[in-house]
Formats: C-alpha cells, sequence, structure tokens
C-alpha cells in the first residue's frame, strides 16, 4: 500500500514539475503595425538580347524558361550576301597575292640587273614601287576580309547576363535588323516590388522589415526580408519599393505575394503560439498562481511572427503584464 501510495504521489507531482519548467512571463513588447501591400516578384533587371547583323534567322537555341549564362550564344544570324562578299574578297586575295609574288620576282631580276651596271637605278626603285603597291593592296583586301568574317561571327546572338529567357520574340526565318531583339533574358536576381500608398509610405525606411507569409512562396515558415531601396517617384499615388527576401524562387517573374510591413509601431503583448490551447472555440491559457495554475481564457490576436519567435501570437485580452504562463 506504500509503494502504491508512493506512485500516486510521483504521478501527482510530476505533470506540476514539468509545467513549472518553463514559465513565461508576460510583458509588454514594442511590435511594427503591419500593414498588408501587394508586391511582384521582378528581376533585378531585364535585357534585351540583340543581334548585331542584319538577315535572317537561321537557328534559335533557346525556348522561354531555359536559364542562360553569360555569352552563351543563344541564336544564329545569316546573311547571304555576307557569304558572296566573302568569295569576291578571297578571289581577289589569290589575284593580289600572284601580283604580289610576280612582283618581287620583277624586283630580284632588277636589282640583280642593276648591280651588274646592265640597268640604271631608275628601274630599281620603279621596281621597289610596284612591289609595294602590290603588297599594300594584299594586306587591305585581307584586312578587308577579316572585317566580314567578324560580321559573320556577329551573326551569333549572345546572352548579354546570367538569367533566365522570359520571351521569344523572333522564330527561325524572321528577317532581323541591326540591334533587333532577339528574346528578353530576367537576370536571377529576384527582388519583391512594393506598391505601397502614400499615407504609409511616410513611415518607411530603408532597412526596414518586410515579412511574406510562408504560404505565400510555398514555405512552411514565414520568410522575412528588407528593404534596400526606395524609388523617389511616386507612381498612381503608391511608392514603390524593393526587398530583398531569400526563397523567392528562380523561375516565376511577376508573381503577386502578400506581403506584410512596417506602418508605425505599438505595444502588444505576444506570446508562443503553444502556450494557447482551444476547446470548443474558446481559447485558454494556464497562469501560474501561488497554490497551482488556473485557467483563463483569452482573446486572440493576429500571428506577429518574427525572427526570434516564429510562432509568436497577439494576446488582445485575458493577461496582463507580470502574469506568468505555463505551457499546458
Amino acid at each position: 500500500m506504500r509503494g502504491i501510495a508512493c506512485g500516486l504521489l510521483a504521478a501527482l507531482l510530476v505533470p506540476s514539475a514539468m509545467l513549472r519548467a518553463e514559465p513565461l512571463t508576460v510583458a509588454a513588447r514594442t511590435v511594427a503595425d503591419d500593414k498588408a501591400v501587394f508586391a511582384t516578384v521582378e528581376s533585378v533587371s531585364v535585357v534585351p538580347a540583340r543581334g548585331r547583323i542584319g538577315g535572317t534567322v537561321v537557328q534559335l537555341k533557346v525556348k522561354e524558361g531555359d536559364a542562360v549564362t553569360r555569352g552563351q550564344a543563344i541564336a544564329a544570324i545569316g546573311d547571304e550576301k555576307l557569304a558572296l562578299q566573302m568569295n569576291a574578297l578571297d578571289a581577289q586575295i589569290a589575284a593580289l597575292q600572284a601580283q604580289s609574288s610576280q612582283a618581287q620576282i620583277d624586283f630580284n631580276r632588277v636589282e640583280g640587273l642593276v648591280e651588274r651596271g646592265t640597268l640604271p637605278r631608275i628601274k630599281l626603285d620603279e621596281a621597289r614601287t610596284a612591289l609595294n603597291v602590290a603588297e599594300n593592296g594584299l594586306r587591305a583586301r585581307t584586312a578587308e576580309r577579316a572585317v566580314v568574317q567578324q560580321q559573320f561571327n556577329e551573326g551569333q546572338v549572345l546572352a548579354p547576363a546570367d538569367g533566365r529567357v522570359l520571351k521569344k520574340l523572333v522564330a527561325v526565318g524572321s528577317v532581323m535588323l541591326p540591334g533587333d531583339a532577339v528574346a528578353t533574358i530576367a537576370q536571377q536576381d529576384f527582388k519583391l516590388r512594393l506598391r505601397i500608398p502614400e499615407h504609409h509610405a511616410r513611415s518607411l525606411r530603408l532597412g526596414d522589415k518586410v515579412r511574406v507569409d510562408g504560404g505565400e512562396i510555398g514555405a512552411a515558415a514565414p520568410r522575412f526580408g528588407t528593404i534596400d531601396l526606395i524609388y523617389p517617384q511616386i507612381e498612381d499615388g503608391r511608392v514603390v519599393a524593393d526587398a530583398k527576401v531569400d526563397g523567392l524562387g528562380e523561375y516565376f517573374v511577376g508573381d503577386r505575394l502578400r506581403v506584410w510591413i512596417a506602418g508605425g509601431e505599438r505595444t502588444a503583448f505576444v506570446i508562443p503560439s503553444s502556450y494557447v490551447t482551444t476547446k470548443f472555440g474558446i481559447d485558454y491559457v494556464k497562469i501560474e498562481q501561488p497554490g497551482g495554475t488556473i485557467v483563463t481564457p483569452v482573446q486572440r490576436g493576429r500571428d506577429l511572427p518574427s525572427p526570434e519567435l516564429p510562432d509568436g501570437l497577439e494576446i488582445l485580452s485575458g493577461i496582463g503584464r507580470g502574469d506568468r504562463l505555463v505551457q499546458p
């Protein structure tokens, strides 16, 4: 009987000890008066990939959604006139090479005759001039061919930056002029672009924290970020600002998300949601008293998660400053 009594006493004492193991003292804290605004996922910059020569698109190597790297060839532009110019220059270079070789032979022959005194020195000067003219003509045509070859190389349309193809603007067979865009590419450093009403923007500052609900981006926990740029121009009664938030994804651009920003400050009682139990639609907390614990109903506010308290919950009434809460 004594052993049974001791066991019962231990069973009664252990839960009480466990309840007293994690008391939480209620204290008012300053919280941001969050306001919900809509934001869109935007790339830091959207740049076009342009062709450098005119012609016809003969090859297109990307489609919407493809990831590209800086300098990657994404399309090829061909121009039949360049091939014709190349053939013409090759023929001219061959003729000038033969002319230069003949001029070199004539110069060597005249030089030998002048040294033996058979021909006057003026003939040597004439042969040297003819050789220089032939060599300079050959160099000029070779340089002109290099220009056409460079135009051939510029037919490759290169990606201007690392990112993802947002839109393909041409198809194979399309005729293009120099400078026409082949595709638009979004750099993958994505940010949130917020549009905030003017009366809320008065308190907006660089470095302010923003919060994105986890459900908006398919995450279990909310994500936090920082405003790093506020645009000075107001558009349609709204201030535009950019916020850096990790984990936005790297695919969809223009995705609309609900974002919470600080519209001021106020005091509130914020406790972990694990201290609240709900029975029959009423929320309760346990408050530690000198003689034990009491269960009291409370009025739940909205969730106020923060980096230091991810499951923070605002309590509007039912508890006071200095109350010691125990987990249920």
